[in-house]
C-alpha cells in the first residue's frame, strides 16, 4: 500500500513521540521534509531549526530485536533554493587556526533543474564559477531509541540520527535496529549536495519530497545502522572520537560477514582487510560517523537469513 502523508508537526528529537502515521510492513510512504532551518517547500517557517523530523511512522509488527529496512526510492528537492553555512568546523582545523568566517554568514544557493546544478546567489569573484551537481541525500533519519530516550537531531547513535552520510541517497536500503514497538521511524534534513564529512556543519540545506518503503525483518540482530546500494554493503559507526566510530563500523561489518555470508572469523578478517573502504560520514556533529564498506563483487553468496535477501 502507498500512503500519501502530509506532515503538520515536526520534531527536533528522535524518540517515542506519538505516531503521525501507522502503516503495515512493506508499505510505501510518499511525504515531504522541511529544511534544517524549519522552512518548507514554500519557504514558510513551520518548525524550529535543527533538522526537524517528519513522523514518526509506526510500522505494525515491529518489535524490539527486529530490524527495520528503509528502501529509499525518491529523495528530491521540492523548491529551487537552499542555504549553506560557509565556516569550516573548528575541530576540523588545527587548534587556533581561524577560518576567517563569522558564524552568522550564510550562502544562499539557486538550483537549476535543467542542468541539475546548484550555484551561489551573488557570488564573490573567487566563487563566480562554483557549480555543484544536485545529488540529493538525507542527512538525518532513524528509529526511536530504547529506554524512552528522545535524542537530539543534532547527533546520532545506534538508532541512526544525524549521520550526514552522502551515501544515504535514492536507490539505497538502510537497516536500523528496532528498540520500541512500531519502530517509530523519523526522517528529515535533506541536502541537495554535501561533500564528505559535512565539515561546514551543513550541506545545501533544502526541503525534499521523499518516497520510501519500510519493511520489518523479524528477530534479526544488528547493533549499528547498515546499508546497501547496487555496488556495496556498508555499516555506520556513530560516536566520538573518530577512531571509536571506525571501530564500531568495522566490528559491525565483521559480524555481518560472519552472520550473513557464512564466513569463518579468520576468513572474514582477511576479506575485510583486503577489500575494506572507509568513508567519512561527518566530523561536525556531537557524534562522528564513519562508514565501513565492502564491494558486493568480492562477497560470497548471502545465506537465506541475510539482510540483502529482503531487499527489492
Amino acid at each position: 500500500m502507498i500512503h500519501l502523508f502530509e506532515p503538520d508537526k515536526f520534531y527536533l528529537s528522535i524518540g517515542s513521540h506519538p505516531p503521525a502515521l501507522r502503516i503495515e510492513s512493506g508499505d510505501t510512504v510518499e511525504t515531504s521534509t522541511v529544511d534544517a532551518g524549519g522552512f518548507d517547500r514554500n519557504g514558510v517557517s513551520v518548525s524550529g531549526r535543527g533538522n526537524p523530523q517528519t513522523g514518526p511512522i509506526h510500522v505494525d509488527g515491529a518489535t524490539p530485536g527486529d530490524v527495520l529496512a528503509v528502501q529509499f526510492s525518491k529523495i528530491w528537492p521540492n523548491r529551487d533554493h537552499g542555504f549553506c553555512r560557509p565556516r569550516i568546523a573548528a575541530n576540523v582545523l588545527e587548534p587556533g587556526h581561524d577560518s576567517g568566517v563569522e558564524n552568522h554568514d550564510i550562502f544562499n544557493f539557486s538550483l537549476d533543474f535543467g542542468s541539475n546544478t546548484a550555484t551561489i546567489k551573488d557570488p564573490s569573484e573567487g566563487l563566480k564559477n562554483l557549480s555543484v551537481p544536485i545529488r540529493p541525500m538525507i542527512g538525518c533519519f532513524g528509529v526511536a531509541p530504547d529506554r524512552g530516550q528522545a535524542i537530539s537531531t543534532a547527533t546520532s547513535g545506534p538508532h541512526g540520527g544525524n549521520m550526514d552520510y552522502r551515501g544515504f541517497e535514492p536507490g539505497v536500503t538502510a537497516y536500523l535496529p528496532v528498540f520500541v514497538e512500531g519502530a517509530l521511524f523519523h526522517i528529515g534534513d535533506g541536502h541537495a549536495w554535501q561533500s564528505d564529512g559535512e565539515i561546514l556543519g551543513t550541506g545545501i540545506e533544502i526541503s525534499m519530497d521523499v518516497t520510501f518503503t519500510l519493511s520489518v525483518i523479524p528477530q534479526k540482530e544488528i547493533f549499528w545502522p547498515r546499508g546497501q546500494n547496487k555496488d556495496f554493503i556498508f555499516t555506520a559507526g556513530n560516536v566520538r572520537p573518530l577512531d571509536e566510530a571506525l571501530q564500531h563500523s568495522s566490528s559491525e561489518m565483521l559480524r555481518w560477514l560472519v552472520d550473513d555470508y557464512d564466513l569463518s572469523l579468520p576468513d572474514a578478517n582477511i576479506l575485510l582487510g583486503m577489500y575494506v573502504q572507509y568513508d567519512v560520514g561527518n566530523v561536525y556533529d556531537p557524534a562522528y560517523t564513519m562508514i565501513c564498506k565492502i564491494p558486493k563483487s568480492v562477497l560470497p553468496e548471502p545465506n537465506k537469513d541475510a539482510l540483502v535477501s529482503y531487499s527489492a
